[in-house]
Parts: structure tokens; sequence; C-alpha cells
């Protein structure tokens, strides 16, 4: 994953629900998770829902007037740093990619908060294919 590509970094995170169910301790801890929300890859949007823990549904957009709760928007170039197999400091996970401003949170934050290590061990699991662990 070194590099940072929409099209490539997108087709990483296309795994997810499959990188998801691999990891039976994520789905535990996220067993009482249920939301909609918006992922950007780049340009390259993303509509996910999670039930359960489980992600129930990943579309790649584009979209007219899709709803979600919140949002996480990053540059490509965020994506593929955080998805290294040893991110560098301050690339190493989303709460450091939106505190230095290379990652937007928006939308109704009270669910991503209240499951804050999950959405963040979530979106890093396209990790795992760059380290070769898939």
């Amino acid at each position: 994953m070194d590099s940072f590509d929409d099209a490539k970094l997108a087709a990483a995170f296309e795994q997810l629900p499959a990188l998801l169910e691999r990891d039976p301790n994520l789905i535990h801890r996220g067993a009482f998770f249920d939301a909609r929300f918006a992922v950007g890859i780049g340009a390259i949007p993303f509509d996910v829902i999670v039930t359960a823990g489980r992600v129930s549904l990943l579309e790649r957009g584009p979209f007219v007037m899709r709803p979600w709760r919140f949002a996480v928007r990053a540059s490509a170039e965020a994506w593929g740093r955080l998805w290294q197999p040893t991110p560098e400091p301050g690339w190493h996970d989303l709460s450091a990619l939106a505190k230095r401003g290379y990652a937007t949170l928006e939308g109704d934050l009270h669910p991503l908060m209240a499951n804050l290590q999950y959405v963040k061990d979530l979106l890093a699991l396209p990790r795992r294919i760059a380290g070769g662990r898939s």
C-alpha cells in the first residue's frame, strides 16, 4: 500500500467486510453498534452500514443525497499512510489524522465517539492487506 492512488486504496477498502469477518473479537466489540456512515477515500465516496458490529452494506459511490449519521473523509495520502504496515507517528490512527487536519469528521458525532475504538479499528483493517495478514 505504498501508492496513494484513490482507486487502489478504494479497492483495498472494499475488502473491509471480508477483513472484518476474520476478526471475531472486533465484531464482538461492535455488537451494540448500528450506524450508517460515509467514508471518503480521496474523491471516492463510500456508504457503510454496520449492524451489530458487522458490515451489512459497503457501497461505492458516487451517490445522490444518500443519508448518513456521520462521515469520515480523508485524502488518499492520509488513508495510504494510515494503512501502512507500521504507520509513522501522526499517521497511525483516525484521531491523529483528524487532529492534524488530514481527515474530517462530520455530522452527528455521538455514535462515532460512543464507539470510537471500534470505528478506528474497523477503518484501520485494510492495513492488514499491506501487512500481508489478510
